[in-house]
């Protein structure tokens, strides 16, 4: 088994879109006005719109409504990034801090309240678990 993807679902699919391509500096590719998809090397972020859930089961996902899941991307530079979306981004939960386990860490939210985690492995043991 393989994982490959993490789905958001919206209310506005072009603006989280357009959000998630500012911030990663990735270019979505579109099925359709309802759905689009973020490759990167690992995995894919794919977004969804709201008519897209009754096709799996009505009422089984709602936007904006997540506070439990934290989507996390490995950056070169997180204290460059941070630089690059501020005045980007206006939902900073916080600054880049370094964390016990040896990764520098930028959280923030996305337009629908989405927590994201851009990070940076510093430490020795965290630089060798995320090398290629």
């Amino acid at each position: 088994m393989n994982f490959v993807s993490v789905r958001i679902i919206t209310g506005d699919v072009a603006r989280l879109v357009d959000f998630y391509e500012r911030a990663t500096k990735v270019s979505a590719t579109w099925a359709n006005e309802d759905f689009a998809e973020l490759r990167t090397t690992s995995a894919t972020l794919a977004i969804g719109s709201t008519r897209t859930v009754p096709l799996f089961a009505p009422g089984s996902a709602r936007p904006a409504d997540n506070r439990s899941v934290i989507l996390e991307f490995l950056v070169d530079d997180v204290d460059s990034v941070y630089k690059n979306l501020s005045g980007f981004v206006e939902d900073f939960v916080n600054e880049p801090t370094t964390m016990p386990w040896g990764n520098r860490a930028l959280l923030f939210r996305d337009p629908d309240g989405n927590l994201v985690n851009f990070f940076t492995p510093v430490t020795p043991a965290a630089i060798e678990k995320f090398a290629p």
